[in-house]
């Protein structure tokens, strides 16, 4: 798998109903998702359908591209959203 470089970092607010603000004014998906203190992350993608990475280790980078993180599930904590802008 290739990451890419990424050159904004925006620290992730984790809600059940409100998008990144990324992706309210730019329509823009992230890039990727640092996760700082490991756990699950519930993504939710540009459709709407949602997904939970299990067990996600801090230090780690989940190559997805996301329009948010529920709040209800989500363990993770001190996530970045990862762009390349």
């Amino acid at each position: 798998m290739i990451i890419t470089s990424n050159n904004k970092a925006v620290a992730i607010t984790k809600s059940d109903s409100t998008d990144m603000v990324d992706f309210q004014q730019n329509n823009r998906l992230t890039n990727a998702i640092y996760v700082g203190g490991g756990g699950d992350v519930v993504v939710v993608f540009q459709d709407g359908t949602t997904q939970t990475f299990a067990g996600a280790v801090a230090g780690s980078v989940l190559p997805v591209a996301a329009r948010r993180v529920n709040s209800t599930s989500t363990t993770a904590t001190q996530m970045l959203a990862l762009y390349q802008i």
